[in-house]
């Protein structure tokens, strides 16, 4: 079964429905299934991680992937998987006493002991701290390395940026734009961001024309803009604004990322 390369659904937490994980109908139809004909088959070809996962508190890890590994026909040993989220050390351990990375990388062996085909996570590394995050981000890209097809929602940009061959950018429950992350980034027309603040207000069109501009849009309090080469373009914005008698108040670049795609499109952060 071929289902091509990654997909990922971008978004902010109220924007991305978790339920696009979480309908057995939408299983169904990315692996081109019926539940009612292929009930059995399917469950043994998936594998499913929630947002948030509830196990047994006083079960161990060991007899929590056990008993998930006793409900499918093949996969891996236990042994390996416990290697696999490098949890062997925590094998007698109670589910209850796990930090919450371990919990997260529990719940994705949880999912891993049918040996899927396709993987599905729906914000696996929410709430993680950093160092949880990237061996999530590990598991990941190991399951990618074998040839397999994952399906992960997701709102944090350098995520999807980072482990993802598309991307779905989905607002208010609708995909708004879809490709590659480069595919993306580059349709914006520039390859880095300036974002400025000033004293007073300035008229958008004014700074449209300033050469490497390639995109002015409007967010809070200032301006971003989406500029192709930030070396040239910098000197010509602070001309500009002493010109017109404007003092900046804030002033920030960035390359441009997934984020500023999104911003594009909804005119708003991800956080707003």
């Amino acid at each position: 079964m071929d289902l091509g390369p990654w997909t990922f659904l971008y978004g902010s937490p109220k924007l991305l429905p978790s339920w696009t994980i979480r309908s057995p109908s939408a299983v169904a139809a990315w692996s081109r299934s019926n539940w009612k004909t292929d009930g059995l088959s399917l469950r043994q070809r998936l594998g499913i991680s929630l947002q948030e996962t509830n196990l047994a508190d006083k079960l161990t890890v060991e007899e929590t992937l056990r008993l998930f590994r006793s409900f499918y026909s093949a996969g891996p040993e236990v042994t390996e998987l416990l290697e696999l989220v490098s949890l062997t050390d925590k094998r007698k351990s109670w589910y209850i006493k796990l930090s919450g990375g371990q919990k997260q990388r529990l719940a994705v062996a949880c999912a891993l002991v049918g040996d899927p085909e396709i993987l599905f996570l729906d914000e696996p590394t929410t709430g993680l701290d950093p160092q949880s995050r990237r061996q999530l981000w590990g598991l990941i890209e190991r399951f990618k390395t074998e040839g397999r097809t994952v399906l992960l929602t997701t709102h944090y940009m350098d995520e999807a940026q980072r482990l993802c061959d598309r991307v779905a950018i989905v607002d208010k429950g609708k995909v708004i734009a879809q490709g590659t992350p480069r595919a993306l980034i580059e349709s914006l027309g520039g390859t880095d961001v300036v974002e400025i603040k000033c004293d007073g207000p300035i008229e958008e069109a004014s700074l449209s024309g300033l050469a490497g501009v390639h995109a002015v849009k409007a967010f809070a309090d200032g301006l971003s803009l989406t500029v192709e080469h930030l070396h040239k373009t910098l000197p010509l914005l602070l001309s500009h604004l002493q010109l017109s008698g404007r003092t900046l108040t804030g002033l920030s670049t960035h390359h441009a990322t997934l984020e500023d795609v999104f911003v594009n499109h909804t005119g708003r952060h991800l956080r707003d």
